[in-house]
């Protein structure tokens, strides 16, 4: 019986895709392996968004066929950079080819090597319609659509996932409740941009988010990151939509850049001013959300006053969590073409806006000391005790509970990055 273990590296969606995948394996009669070191092959589902992480994926692959593995390679590398991966690779599949995964350990058996790398004109499968793998736990991640309708300059994801293809409510609907009759407590909506749903088949997230919230259980639903850009152009319906207490208080919304001459050159299409008008108009209906956002920072042009903006910008807005990246230009990118900022002075930004946010974020969470919050248990924390998610999706960390229980509990302490509660 030929052994095979996937391995997923990044984003929830990523996580997603490698579930369909070892469900086609075992339909086709494969066994599925526990860990690399008891399988025959081994599929990376690779992650590409920055440079340090096609760095470790080139690297993990080397590793694996060093130790004597056979190899299949999926994921966004194989789109962004192909060129880093080991010509040993026993097969290569773009993610629009997953459901070809089954096929790609078959052609290796005999000898072959598929390698199946079409865009997302030539292919464009609608993975709900596949198979998955159902495992224990108390979040289930469902993907509602794949691709985006932006056009980042520095941006190499768009190269593998595509344009803009959501899937059909009522499949998305299908899921949930299948997730949800099978156990789960938390439905995480997953994709490259969950702002634009439903732009290309008439529809809208918020309209989205009424038809599960409709369905009957105490469950949540935690919303992925959304570009302000395809907000603003259903914002009030949105809000609306947020209010139901089955949605988290959470919103990723990423702004990049405090500086609209960087954002321009970005090709982010939206304003600082939109973006705090966003955050504005979810704060003043939403109480108590928990915004996330990211910035990059060293970004080519990025002037020491630009830089600047963007800290202003953090210090009135004081999100929950800020995301911090160093630019690395990713291959075909049209910002990898211009020039770049020296890497020491990006490092500069990156500590200074890293401290910063810690700063913040630790201000906001002490906040919560005393606090009696809901908190839906996930299980066993990696930091001890039972760790689980407030009603605005905040880590929290409990001395006990059982995984997918709603509880109620009272903050003890805070630290910058999660709080501690006991039950009451």
């Amino acid at each position: 019986m030929v052994r095979v273990h996937v391995e997923s590296y990044g984003c929830t969606r990523n996580k997603a895709d490698g579930e369909i995948m070892e469900a086609l394996l075992l339909s086709a009669g494969y066994e599925l392996a526990e860990t690399p070191e008891s399988a025959d092959y081994v599929v990376v589902n690779t992650c590409a968004v920055k440079d340090p992480t096609e760095v470790k994926m080139a690297r993990r692959i080397r590793e694996l066929l060093d130790s004597g593995k056979k190899v299949i390679v999926t994921g966004c590398l194989v789109h962004v950079n192909p060129d880093v991966i080991d010509p040993r690779v026993s097969g290569i599949l773009g993610v629009k080819s997953i459901d070809r995964i089954a096929e790609a350990v078959e052609t290796a058996e005999h000898g072959g090597k598929l390698v199946s790398v079409e865009g997302w004109r030539e292919r464009n499968p609608d993975k709900l319609e596949l198979p998955r793998l159902w495992k224990s736990g108390v979040a289930f991640v469902v993907p509602i659509s794949e691709g985006c309708l932006n056009a980042c300059t520095y941006c190499a994801t768009r190269f593998a996932r595509g344009v803009l293809k959501s899937y059909k409510p009522e499949l998305v609907v299908k899921w949930v409740k299948e997730a949800l009759a099978r156990g789960y407590k938390e439905i995480q909506l997953s994709s490259e941009d969950t702002g634009c749903y439903g732009f290309d088949i008439g529809t809208n997230l918020a309209k989205l988010l009424d038809e599960i919230t409709a369905i009957e259980g105490d469950f949540r639903v935690r919303v992925g990151m959304m570009n302000p850009n395809h907000v603003l152009e259903f914002l009030d319906e949105l809000i609306e939509a947020y209010q139901d207490e089955k949605v988290y208080k959470f919103l990723h919304l990423p702004v990049q850049s405090g500086d609209n001459e960087v954002l321009r050159k970005m090709g982010r299409t939206y304003t600082v001013e939109e973006f705090e008008e966003i955050v504005s108009e979810f704060r003043k209906k939403v109480p108590g959300l928990n915004l996330n956002t990211d910035i990059i920072v060293g970004f080519p042009g990025e002037t020491d006053e630009a830089f600047q903006n963007t800290v202003e910008l953090i210090k009135r807005v004081r999100p929950d969590k800020v995301n911090v990246s160093r630019y690395s230009a990713r291959p075909g990118t049209i910002a990898a073409r211009w020039k770049q900022i020296p890497g020491w002075k990006a490092k500069e930004r990156s500590r200074l806006l890293h401290r910063l946010r810690l700063q913040i974020a630790h201000e906001i969470n002490e906040a919560y000391i005393g606090k009696t919050v809901e908190v839906l248990v996930h299980g066993p924390g990696e930091k001890g005790g039972v760790e689980g998610r407030t009603f605005n999706y905040k880590e929290v960390i409990l001395d006990s509970g059982e995984a997918g229980e709603l509880v109620k509990a009272k903050v003890t302490r805070a630290t910058a990055t999660y709080l501690l509660g006991a039950l009451e």
